[in-house]
């Protein structure tokens, strides 16, 4: 059995989900299960719509919807025409009907809660996945339409909740093994889930990859297969950087480390169960099925360095005090304060006077600066960026540390920090250097010279 998870561009239009559908074809044999992202940009959209109603704008907010209702129907005439078609678009259409009046409620009351904000924008799911479905059954495969939010059990932590696994599994094999066995395809929506009591969840952005990594860690599947827009995992994001180079193989924690700090291509949480299983990840191109893609496992070669990442917009937090030499519970106190206000910390350096933070999501940093006054001495640098220089074997020697601050050499490095596991050299600098540092790093690693 495998998970089979198709990305927002890969079921993005009628051309897209054609091709999503000669791949399952190809993988029946296999028993896949099928997991579908929104169509491309349909999430952001709907959050906009949501975000609209809540400021009284209800007259952009439905346009919104009509739009989204337009652009969902014309791939049905595409992909169903006939009676099945019209049943399919009057399904989808009371959808957006659903969708409509809840912008109207939104309107009224002027208050967007994360459990409404859930609700909306796990539509975009629902949406694509019975979409999916009927686009698999008209082209012979027998497909089966499954909710996710009866499989995908969370805690009710809305727009980010936390799934559970025990009853994943449970779910797992009580909705999917039957029809696996039947020699169906069970095709669900990623992202979204329930809490215990019922009520719809999301994972988080990104949270698709995360859904199929549950899904395949819960049925102890033979492979995960990620199918996206590019050919797998690159040497760097080549939107930055020209000749980013396709890696075949890569090890989970380098993988995990490169979502981690800016690497689209998974989510950074998208592995951890695969991993903690030794389920093997692919990574694939769905524009070209035949493409060799990334494989994701405990196997690869050990390199110096396998790729460079890089994520802008960070913030760091700075806690200075004198009272700090030789105290004891000081770090933890500042640490506590980052977890009372839900504030992840991404890189941490520390002396005897001071630790600094990265922050990449600044929603609760004025209060959380008053709690760490508390402690000592705060000042906050925006505007900063983090580079990943990412390979098993970068703490091995000195040589290829030394070549990546060599490749630096006149800028400002705010901070550097090799991680735990000694997997990842992470140099903090000024947000607007980011591209050209990448590019620096990637010519002293991956030369052309070389290809």
């Amino acid at each position: 059995m495998i998970v089979v998870k198709f990305g927002g561009t890969s079921v993005g239009d009628a051309a897209a989900i054609e091709r999503a559908a000669e791949i399952v074809g190809a993988r029946v044999a296999r028993r896949p299960v099928v997991v579908v992202s929104a169509l491309a940009g349909v999430t952001n959209a709907l959050l906009a719509i949501a975000e609209q109603a809540t400021r009284g704008q209800l007259i952009g907010a439905i346009r919104g919807v009509e739009a989204l209702r337009e652009r969902h129907l014309e791939q049905v005439d595409v992909l169903l025409p006939g009676p099945t078609g019209a049943e399919v678009a009057a399904e989808l259409s009371a959808s957006f009907d659903e969708l409509a009046s809840l912008a109207e409620a939104l309107s009224v009351l002027g208050h967007l809660t994360p459990r409404s904000l859930d609700a909306i924008a796990a539509m975009g799911e629902q949406l694509s996945s019975a979409l999916v479905v009927e686009a698999f059954r008209a082209r012979g495969i027998d497909a089966e339409l499954v909710d996710a939010r009866e499989v995908v059990i969370t805690d009710d932590r809305f727009t980010a909740a936390t799934p559970q696994p025990e009853r994943i599994a449970e779910e797992c094999r009580e909705r999917l093994l039957p029809l696996l066995t039947a020699g169906r395809v069970p095709v669900l929506g990623g992202f979204i889930g329930s809490s215990a009591g019922g009520v719809t969840t999301t994972l988080g952005r990104g949270g698709s990859d995360y859904s199929a990594s549950l899904i395949g860690a819960a049925l102890q599947a033979e492979a995960i297969e990620i199918w996206t827009d590019v050919d797998g995992m690159l040497t760097a994001d080549p939107r930055v950087v020209d000749g980013a180079r396709l890696i075949e193989r890569i090890r989970f924690d380098e993988a995990s480390e490169l979502a981690a700090f800016g690497a689209k291509v998974l989510h950074p949480s998208t592995i951890a169960p695969a991993v903690r299983l030794g389920i093997p990840v692919y990574v694939y191109n769905s524009r070209k099925p035949a493409g060799r893609g990334t494989l994701i496992t405990f196997e690869a070669p050990r390199r110096p360095v396998s790729a460079i990442a890089g994520r802008g917009g960070t913030t760091l937090v700075t806690v200075g005090s004198p009272r700090m030499v030789f105290a004891h519970g000081m770090l933890h106190e500042v640490l506590r304060a980052f977890e009372r206000h839900h504030t992840s910390v991404n890189v941490v350096a520390t002396s005897e006077v001071s630790v600094t933070m990265t922050v990449d999501d600044p929603k609760h940093l004025d209060a959380l600066v008053v709690d760490l006054r508390q402690v000592g001495d705060v000042s906050i640098a925006r505007d900063r960026g983090i580079l990943a220089i990412v390979g098993a074997g970068i703490s091995d020697s000195t040589a290829a540390m030394a070549r990546a601050l060599g490749a630096l050499d006149g800028l400002h490095l705010h901070m550097l920090s090799l991680s735990s596991t000694g997997i990842n050299l992470t140099v903090v600098i000024d947000g607007a250097h980011l591209p050209a540092a990448m590019r620096r790093l990637h010519a002293a690693f991956f030369p052309a010279a070389e290809e």
